[in-house]
C-alpha cells in the first residue's frame, strides 16, 4: 500500500539520521505534549455485504423476494460507494481523509529501553461505505463516517543516538455518523441510529527524533479496529410504491436492513511533534 511505503521510507530516513549520533546525552524520561497530523485510509479488504429482516423479527437473515419469488438483490453487493445503479458501474472503495489532533504522554528511560504511555485525540471525516444492488435496477448505499476518536496507548522503544524507535498499542474509542442514500425514489427510507460509537484497539510503531530545546518530531503508523456498538439499521417502508413492492410483501410495515461488518478498520500515517518538559 502507498501509505505503508511512505511510512517505511520515512522510518528508514529517521533511523539513518539518528545512527549518526555517537553518544546519547539526553534522557527520554518525563512528560510531553504535542500534536499529530496525517492521512488515514479505510481497510477495504473485508468484503462487507447487506443483510435483511423482511418479517421484522429482529433477525437479519432473510431474503428480499419479488412477487415471483426471485431474489430482489441477486445482483449482489460491493465494498464501497456505488458509482451507478448496477454492479457493472463499480464502487469507489478508496476512501482517504486527513486526520489530526493532540496528544499527551509520559516516558521512563531505563537506559537501553524506553517505556511510556500516551493519550490522544484525533479528528477526521473518514468514510466507510457498502452498497447493495436490486434488480429494479437500483443502488442502496450505507455509509458510516468516523468523526473523532480518543485513544490511550502504551509504547516500548529503543533509543538510538538522539532518536527513539518504538512499538505501540492500546485502546481507542470512536464516534460515528451514519447515513444512507439510494437511487430508489419510490420507497421511503429512514436511518434508525444516525450517531453511534464503540471501542476497539490500535497497533503500530514509529520513530521520534530529538531536535533540542525539548522539541522532537517523528513519524507514526497506526492500524485501528473499532467495533461499532450502535444499532444502526435502515427502515424501508412502502412510500409511493405499490403493495406488490418486495420490501412490503412479507410484512406490510416494511423491511429493515443493515451492514454485515461491525468493525471500522483503518490505516494511518501521521507526522508528530512534541515538546518535552
Amino acid at each position: 500500500m502507498r501509505i505503508l511505503s511512505a511510512a517505511s521510507v520515512l522510518a528508514i530516513a529517521l533511523t539513518a539520521t539518528s545512527a549518526q549520533a555517537q553518544d546519547r546525552t539526553t534522557s527520554w524520561t518525563g512528560p510531553y505534549v504535542g500534536g499529530q497530523i496525517g492521512v488515514t485510509n479505510i481497510d477495504n479488504d473485508r468484503n462487507p455485504q447487506v443483510r435483511f429482516d423482511t418479517n421484522r423479527d429482529g433477525t437479519f437473515a432473510d431474503t428480499v423476494r419479488t412477487g415471483t419469488g426471485a431474489n430482489a438483490f441477486s445482483p449482489g453487493f460491493c465494498d464501497g460507494r456505488a458509482n451507478g445503479v448496477s454492479p457493472q458501474g463499480g464502487c469507489d472503495n478508496g476512501d482517504q481523509a486527513l486526520e489530526g489532533g493532540a496528544h499527551i504522554g509520559y516516558d521512563m528511560d531505563f537506559g537501553g529501553v524506553v517505556v511510556g504511555v500516551v493519550g490522544e485525540y484525533d479528528r477526521t471525516s473518514l468514510e466507510d461505505s457498502v452498497s447493495a444492488f436490486s434488480t429494479t435496477p437500483a443502488n442502496y448505499v450505507l455509509t458510516r463516517k468516523l468523526r473523532d476518536s480518543f485513544g490511550i496507548r502504551a509504547r516500548v522503544g529503543v533509543p538510538v543516538g538522539s532518536a527513539l524507535l518504538y512499538a505501540t498499542g492500546g485502546a481507542v474509542h470512536g464516534r460515528f455518523r451514519n447515513s444512507f442514500t439510494s437511487s430508489n425514489t419510490a420507497n421511503a427510507f429512514a436511518v434508525t441510529d444516525t450517531r453511534t460509537n464503540g471501542w476497539g484497539y490500535r497497533l503500530g510503531g514509529g520513530a521520534e527524533q530529538r531536535l533540542g530545546g525539548g522539541l522532537s518530531v517523528g513519524i507514526l503508523y497506526l492500524y485501528s479496529s473499532i467495533k461499532d456498538d450502535g444499532d444502526n439499521r435502515i427502515d424501508v417502508t412502502r412510500g409511493t410504491a405499490p403493495a406488490t413492492n418486495p420490501f412490503v410483501l412479507t410484512n406490510a410495515a416494511g423491511t429493515q436492513f443493515q451492514r454485515t461488518d461491525e468493525r471500522f478498520r483503518s490505516h494511518a500515517v501521521k507526522a508528530t511533534a512534541s515538546f518535552r518538559f
